[in-house]
């Protein structure tokens, strides 16, 4: 079983920037792909950047698209989502979550398996 536990989160001012991170349990090339989904008040769950393990490919919603970055440090075991001019409506509990094996890896729930409890990002 895969724990991840992420950190980061705070309070800023829009324009200003924010780096989380997600320590897994385990070597997170075991993991097939990573994602990083928010949760904001009153709305569901939705994916903002996910990477391959493997390749390092990621991909990104279009609403953080050239402002939000992606990364992994395998020899840390440790996500990274690097996230500038950060806007109020960017406000959310972030999420990482990590799948175990093969198969799809896009922005939906279900395709991943291990999920950590969240950090909160506020932007005013």
């Amino acid at each position: 079983h895969v724990q991840l536990v992420e950190s980061g989160g705070g309070s800023v001012q829009a324009g200003g920037s924010l780096r989380l991170s997600c320590v897994s349990s385990a070597n997170i090339r075991a993991s097939y792909c990573m994602a990083w989904f928010r949760q904001a008040p009153g709305k569901e769950r939705e994916g903002v950047a996910r990477i391959y393990t493997g390749s390092g490919n990621t991909y990104y919603a279009d609403s953080v698209k050239g402002r939000f970055i992606i990364s992994k440090d395998n020899a840390k075991n440790t996500l990274y989502l690097q996230m500038d001019s950060l806007k109020p409506e960017d406000t959310a509990m972030y999420y990482c979550a990590a799948r175990g094996r093969w198969g799809p890896c896009g922005f939906g729930e279900s395709d991943y398996n291990y999920w950590g409890q969240g950090t909160q990002v506020t932007v005013s």
